[in-house]
């Protein structure tokens, strides 16, 4: 049988059939397979130069991918050496597990003590459900290092691709245009042959003006930079340097590491008073970015639009990775909790990789930013990663922390929380790690979405901001839908880490918040949630969020839904995912879907149009207008289409379990091929008024829930070709327990 195997980090793709593919404590191996002993001592003296992760744990955990024709496992040996060689044998000099009886792909090192500076080399070999002895897996290998206090979790050195442009288009005597496809934050290099030693000009840029021409002043963020160059006569090489950005290095930012250097965004490139002969070959641009697996998802389907929403998406994750956190942009390189958690949750879903945003994540524990439902989502990111790898270490090493992100010394004799009652001392600011103002202010701010104000006018009714009038009061609505959700997430939490009495305290206070919203924010005459405990003004934003995060009770559904539909896309890109999320999760795909596509200013189609291949920071200049083109908190899509319209999702941690719900609405096709923790899984659907068929193919050692689609009574199911007799609710048929492999589910017309 087949391995993917892999020790605590995502790695770069593997050749043949081994692939190593995430982190799940603070381990990696290598997916190039073993190092050669030529560059082992050239690796532990410089480590970054090679893509593999630096591992600091003592125990660093493994974790490996069956082959979907082994249902479950029953228990995992771990072989790890100190040369392939002995592994070849089937013997290990520093850790030989055993016969270790166990339902999981994981295992945590026991063995003698790792050397740092030293490169190790691992296998694993499994039993199946009923006992049968598997083969050992293939090699990996994996780089043991000295421990960083500041760098808990392993991460991988960024990577860099070099490119050529895809035109080279000469426009005049000496000038030439070229244009590399998409927007990427680079570094270029230029090999030029010179007829005569002179001084050229080098534009780059974001935006083009109109054809062949690079827009000089495309906006306040939009990038456009001209340099001079002296060139010499005959063929040299010019690695064009960056000059640092003082302003934002002002504001400490996340800085480039020196193996890196600087980078700018650009796409587009022109050179004038150049006397020689360009080709594609003279300009090369240095893509810079985390490892990223091209080959890990796909998606297609019969909406056209849809299709590119999703490339601009899943390239948004890739083309932002650029500083190895998730920041806010190039604008800034700041990580915002916001951003990380749409990052997160949409890295997730185009790629197997977990350890970004653990890095992210741990970074703003400590550097956090002002506004008040950001702190809430810390415990979100952090039960992202326990769901999506099935480790616990980052919520045992960080609960102390968790626990007060969820902001609870805010909390009124009613449970609810305020920023706005005096309650936000010195001792609670710093025990969130708040120590200076923001904008001269002191504290947490409410925020609702971003930006708040502003009063721009365009094609679609505009409220000011992005806030859909939202009228702030001391309690706000959207910041205790938020807390509500942290009590319930911190209830699970606290069973995961074996605290009882932690769970049952978060259960207790749950009950009470959910009680006192409805007392104070429901509108007893609509049923809808009012902003604020002191107004009567209903926002998309605290209805979409209630509905979100399960604060609406079922008899007050339907007002609430058709509410959130008469206000459209009255949010920004960062509340589209909130949005997107709440009409997915209460049966509004096909609206959902519209949203998705729309081609109205605010839609993703519209990033398309303005000519951008990374997401907005805002759905147009018209609402923000220093936004930069360069935003992955845009990319609410790459996750949606996946968790949401296509329905994969993990019941249990580490994809133990799955849910398979798809929601197509109104397309008749759509396709789909994603990479999780325990391999891959393939969901391919096809559907008329006479049939729905979907073909799936589900990794190895999981269980998984499909659920079909039943509209009508009028319909016959079928599962591999066998007529089932099951009653659908709610809209679906519903199928427990499907077994690894690959499958078939039709719903036929009688």
């Amino acid at each position: 049988m087949g391995f993917t195997c892999a020790a605590s980090s995502q790695s770069p793709p593997a050749p043949q059939h081994l692939r190593c593919d995430l982190v799940l404590n603070t381990s990696a191996v290598s997916s190039k397979g073993m190092l050669s002993e030529t560059t082992l001592e050239a690796a532990r003296k410089q480590p970054a130069d090679y893509q593999f992760a630096r591992i600091t744990s003592v125990q660093p955990a493994f974790s490996w991918e069956v082959d979907n024709r082994v249902a479950q496992v029953s228990a995992y040996r771990v072989l790890v050496a100190s040369s392939p060689q002995l592994l070849a044998k089937n013997n290990a000099d520093y850790w030989d597990s055993g016969q270790q009886q166990s339902l999981h792909s994981r295992a945590i090192y026991a063995g003698k003590p790792l050397v740092p500076g030293t490169v190790y080399y691992w296998q694993v070999q499994v039993w199946a459900e009923k006992g049968a002895q598997q083969p050992f897996s293939e090699t990996a290998s994996f780089y043991y290092g000295d421990p960083d206090p500041a760098e808990l979790f392993a991460y991988y050195p960024l990577r860099a691709d070099m490119q050529q442009p895809v035109l080279v288009k000469k426009t005049g005597t000496g000038t030439y245009f070229l244009d590399f496809g998409k927007d990427a934050l680079g570094q270029l290099h230029l090999h030029l042959t010179s007829n005569v030693s002179d001084s050229i000009w080098i534009e780059v840029g974001e935006a083009i003006e109109k054809s062949y021409v690079i827009h000089t002043s495309p906006g306040r963020n939009i990038r456009y930079r001209k340099l001079a160059l002296f060139v010499e006569k005959g063929t040299h090489d010019y690695p064009i340097h960056w000059p640092a950005d003082l302003k934002r290095n002002s504001r400490n930012p996340v800085l480039m590491p020196n193996y890196i250097g600087e980078v700018y965004p650009f796409r587009y490139v022109a050179l004038s008073n150049f006397t020689g002969q360009l080709d594609a070959k003279s300009v090369t641009r240095k893509m810079v970015y985390y490892p990223f697996d091209e080959q890990a998802s796909s998606f297609t389907s019969s909406d056209t639009i849809l299709n590119q929403v999703w490339e601009l998406c899943k390239y948004s994750i890739k083309a932002t990775s650029f500083t190895g956190y998730y920041v806010d942009g190039d604008r800034e390189r700041i990580p915002y909790e916001a951003d990380a958690l749409i990052n997160q949750l949409s890295h997730y879903a185009v790629d197997a990789e977990y350890s970004m945003a653990r890095r992210s994540m741990t970074y703003l524990l400590y550097h956090p930013t002002w506004p008040t439902e950001w702190s809430l989502q810390n415990v979100l990111i952090a039960w992202n990663d326990y769901l999506y790898t099935g480790d616990d270490l980052l919520l045992k090493t960080y609960y102390p922390e968790l626990q007060k992100k969820i902001l609870m010394p805010l909390a009124g004799t009613d449970g609810l929380i305020s920023t706005r009652t005096n309650k936000q001392t010195d001792e609670f600011l710093m025990s969130i790690h708040i120590t200076k103002p923001f904008d001269g202010r002191r504290g947490l701010h409410d925020n609702v979405d971003w930006p708040q104000t502003g009063n721009y006018i365009g094609p679609e009714k505009e409220y000011g901001g992005e806030t859909d009038g939202f009228v702030y009061r001391p309690y706000n609505a959207v910041v205790n839908a938020y807390y509500y959700r942290n009590l319930v997430l911190m209830q699970q939490i606290a069973q995961v880490l074996n605290k009882p009495e932690d769970a049952a305290f978060y259960e207790r206070n749950a009950r009470q918040v959910y009680d006192s919203f409805r007392a104070v924010f429901r509108d007893t005459k609509t049923g809808l949630i009012k902003d604020g405990d002191s107004t009567d003004h209903t926002s998309l934003h605290a209805n979409m969020f209630a509905l979100a995060f399960g604060l609406v009770p079922s008899e007050d559904l339907e007002p609430v839904k058709q509410f959130i539909k008469s206000r459209r896309m009255a949010c920004s890109v960062y509340g589209s995912q909130f949005l997107l999320d709440a009409l997915y999760d209460s049966g509004m795909s096909e609206y959902a879907l519209e949203l998705m596509t729309a081609t109205t200013q605010r839609s993703w189609y519209n990033m398309i149009r303005t000519g951008s291949t990374i997401t907005l920071e805002a759905w147009d200049k018209v609402y923000k207008p220093n936004l930069d083109l360069n935003h992955a908190w845009g990319a609410a899509p790459a996750n949606i289409i996946v968790r949401k319209l296509m329905g994969v999702e993990p019941l249990r941690p580490g994809f133990e379990r799955i849910q398979i719900k798809p929601q197509l609405g109104t397309l008749t096709s759509a396709s789909l091929n994603i990479l999780t923790i325990k391999g891959a899984i393939s969901v391919n659907i096809k559907k008329s008024d006479a049939e729905f068929r979907m073909d799936v193919t589900l990794p190895g050692s999981t269980v998984t829930d499909v659920y079909i689609p039943a509209n009508t009574t009028d319909y016959q199911l079928f599962v591999d070709a066998k007529r089932k007799s099951i009653e659908h609710k709610n809209g679906f048929y519903k199928i427990t327990n499907v077994q690894p492999g690959k499958h078939t589910f039709r719903v036929k017309s009688n």
